[in-house]
């Protein structure tokens, strides 16, 4: 299939290859920059062009590292100047590491049968249901943050911000609504989660 017969989705942006910056990448680095003291360790993931873990390391003196499944993404981060790990969600990380957690994921809600099965299309799609790749990261979270640690994820309307949060609750988090920002077709809004019973 040609590339003018590639679907909507995955002409969002005009790299083929990377999800680069936009409005919600912005909104969740403006939130989550605040929550990171010096030598804490703060994980981007799916850190794509490392924006947000870019933006960490200029305004913050933390410990930064990104990670992305996607090797272009790797690459590019760490071209520009972020320290990455590939990995598939939290995989590749040992238990009660981060201080700080950020994640922009691929939450929009895709047709099965208008996946386009390439890179971009993998930063952007979250599946049928918008949350495919939300889930596995909500069910694994806890094991990864350090004792008082927080999270920030970036949800949509579109993926169903109560659902993110009834999910969030019964693995064991609490969410708190910190940011929000509305868009033409779309409200976007950062969630800070803490593990269940941390004050």
């Amino acid at each position: 299939m040609a590339d003018r017969d590639r679907p909507a989705l995955a002409d969002q942006r005009d790299v083929k290859t990377v999800y680069q910056p936009a409005e919600d990448s912005k909104l969740l680095a403006d939130i989550a920059v605040d929550y990171a003291e010096a030598d804490d360790w703060v994980l981007d993931m799916g850190t794509g062009s490392g924006y947000v873990a870019h933006r960490f390391l200029d305004e913050t003196d933390a410990r930064v590292v990104g990670s992305d499944v996607n090797p272009n993404a790797c690459r590019q981060a760490r071209e520009n100047g972020v320290p990455v790990v590939r990995s598939d969600q939290l995989t590749a990380f040992r238990e009660s590491v981060f201080d700080v957690v950020v994640f922009n994921p691929p939450y929009l809600p895709t047709d099965p049968e208008r996946e386009w099965n390439d890179w971009m299309e993998k930063a952007l799609s979250g599946g049928e249901s918008g949350r495919e790749v939300i889930e596995p990261f909500l069910d694994d979270l806890r094991r990864v943050l350090a004792p008082g640690g927080d999270a920030f994820l970036l949800v949509s309307s579109l993926t169903g911000i109560d659902d993110v949060r009834d999910y969030a609750r019964a693995s064991g988090l609490t969410t708190m609504v910190a940011a929000e920002q509305p868009q033409p077709y779309e409200r976007l809004v950062v969630l800070h989660l803490r593990p269940s019973g941390v004050e």
